[in-house]
């Protein structure tokens, strides 16, 4: 699902990833993290893919909200068995979004 209802300026954290071998677990710590993060104060949306290549893009208020979220104690340990099981590699970015625009057909 694609995030159309927010007003600039707000933050995009871009989450890229490839995964081990190793994905026991995966899918369903993803789902609590995704569950997780919507309780978050300053939260305002996601959008995610996965192929060979993952992208989560999380939309925040603030960079306080996202320093928060990563402080967040269970983020905090689903972070590290990502690290240890699930993950080849990971690029986090975190974007400030001054402008936006799009299109749909209707």
């Amino acid at each position: 699902m694609i995030v159309d209802n927010l007003k600039p300026p707000y933050y995009a954290v871009v989450f890229t990833t490839t995964l081990s071998e190793d994905t026991e677990g995966y899918y369903e710590m993803a789902e609590k993290m995704d569950n997780l993060a919507k309780e978050q104060e300053g939260y305002l949306g996601v959008e995610s893919t996965r192929s060979d290549v993952g992208i989560t893009v999380s939309y925040w208020e603030s960079l306080d909200a996202i320093l928060k979220w990563k402080n967040n104690i269970e983020h905090t340990e689903a972070r590290n068995i990502g690290r240890e099981r699930w993950y080849k590699k990971y690029q986090l970015r975190i974007c400030k979004v001054e402008r936006e625009y799009g299109f749909e057909k209707g």
